[in-house]
């Protein structure tokens, strides 16, 4: 099939893959059910499986060691020599936050300025429908055996298909696995990312006092939670802003494309202009050096409060980290640095919740060749190499039960995407683009004989 012909047939998919995306998007599939009843992310899970179903794969659903289900399917080509694609995406979605700093119903896909608003709209469920719209392009004209994965739990981080993919290597095996959860440097401007950010999430807690005492009779002598855990949260960042913790090099320098300044502020949302931390170039501090950030804290809210001295507070972080960087080893400077830094004799004890590795791709196989082809040839320009500030630790995962598979990070999630923001949205041409490089992607490697 002509690459003229796909372009036509992915043009005229796009009414369909909208409604397909419309109906995903209004699932509330957020994998935990303090916020969200269960039966949301199953009737994504189904509505999945059907999707995949239809498109030529067997498919089933698996239950992962966390409680979610994932989506899971195979299409073999017939071809003996054939290589393996695995297709990944997930379904599940972040929470939509404050519906009010919405300009749209969250979980109702609304077009605005050539935009589709809504939650999910790119992560993922817009590359949910990248692959569909590929595949539905290709038709019966795909010359790679397909295995299909697609998660319902990565945004809460609790690793169900991270225990799934071992115990499960041969079901999902494969000599190239596109994980579709990442996007190109701007609309049009296509990238694969090659390195991921680990991470590692702390809860610091301070306890000081037994109990409030009143700030009149007992404030100065007397040691005070909340000023002690700000002293400790201060002493994470240097002058310039940029983190600190004692034990891992803050020096890291990034050899992919560089971010610029400017289009790191109109992408942030940020007045031109504004101070930007770290003292450096953007994609050092994004992707090569360590980033830690004050998720939440525990202490009492203004309006309520009284007079009287914090005998409790704690904080939530986040610290990502460049590759290699191991997690085990942050997590122990994290909490060194927390309890050496405690001010005036106080106590501080550091539970670590969850680390996840970064991950580095390999660019020199066949696989990585075929994409950056399809991509220059679907947008007319190079292709850039990127760094990605969140973390898929399920890369990880795969890269050490699959050491021979090609693992390429794409997608359709740039930056005015606002991923895990309010007024997340897709830009509709993306979509179309990465489905016509994907299709290309698929054609061409296809021609590749497994181990040839």
């Amino acid at each position: 099939m002509s690459a003229v012909d796909l372009r036509t047939r992915i043009d005229a998919l796009m009414p369909r893959a909208r409604e397909e995306l419309a109906e995903l998007v209004a699932l509330r599939s957020v994998a935990d059910p303090r916020q969200f009843p269960p039966d949301e992310c199953h009737r994504a899970a189904v509505r999945v499986a059907d999707a995949f179903a239809g498109a030529g794969f067997r498919t089933s659903l698996a239950d992962t060691p966390d409680g979610s289900q994932a989506v899971v399917g195979t299409r073999p080509c017939g071809r003996p020599d054939a290589p393996a694609v695995l297709l990944y995406a997930h379904y599940d979605v972040q929470p939509p936050l404050a519906d009010d700093e919405w300009r749209t119903p969250p979980f109702r896909l609304t077009e605005v300025d050539g935009r589709w608003y809504g939650r999910g709209a790119a992560d993922c469920k817009g590359n949910i429908l990248m692959h569909l719209t590929a595949l539905r392009a290709l038709g019966d004209d795909i010359p790679v055996d397909l295995k299909l994965v697609v998660e319902g739990a990565e945004e809460q981080g609790t690793g169900g298909l991270e225990a799934f993919v071992p115990e499960h290597a041969d079901l999902l095996r494969a000599d190239a696995i596109l994980v579709a959860d990442t996007g190109n440097a701007a609309v049009g401007h296509p990238a694969v990312t090659v390195s991921l950010r680990g991470l590692v999430n702390v809860v610091v807690s301070v306890g000081t006092l037994p109990s409030e005492l009143h700030s009149g009779m007992f404030g100065g002598p007397a040691p005070d939670a909340l000023a002690v855990l700000v002293r400790v949260l201060d002493s994470l960042r240097d002058d310039t802003g940029a983190t600190t913790v004692h034990g891992l090099p803050g020096d890291g320098r990034w050899t992919g494309a560089p971010y610029p300044a400017d289009r790191f502020r109109a992408d942030a949302g940020l007045p031109p202009g504004a101070v930007l931390l770290g003292g450096g170039e953007v994609a050092d501090s994004l992707w090569a050096r360590p980033a830690l950030t004050v998720l939440g804290i525990d202490c009492p809210p203004v309006v309520g409060s009284t007079a009287a001295l914090v005998p409790r507070a704690r904080a939530r972080l986040n610290l990502r980290i460049p590759p290699g960087v191991d997690p085990h080893h942050a997590a122990c400077a994290l909490t060194e640095h927390l309890q050496a830094a405690a001010p005036w004799g106080a106590e501080v004890s550091v539970d670590v919740e969850a680390i996840g590795h970064p991950f580095l791709a390999a660019t020199d196989g066949p696989a990585y060749a075929t994409m950056t082809r399809a991509l220059e040839a679907v947008y007319g320009r190079p292709v850039s190499r990127l760094g990605q500030g969140g973390s898929i630790p399920l890369c990880t995962v795969f890269a050490e039960t699959y050491p021979d598979a090609e693992i390429l990070l794409i997608g359709v999630e740039e930056p005015q995407a606002r991923i895990h923001a309010p007024n997340e949205s897709v830009a509709p041409q993306e979509i179309a683009a990465m489905a016509l490089a994907e299709a290309r992607f698929l054609r061409d490697y296809g021609r590749i004989s497994r181990g040839g």
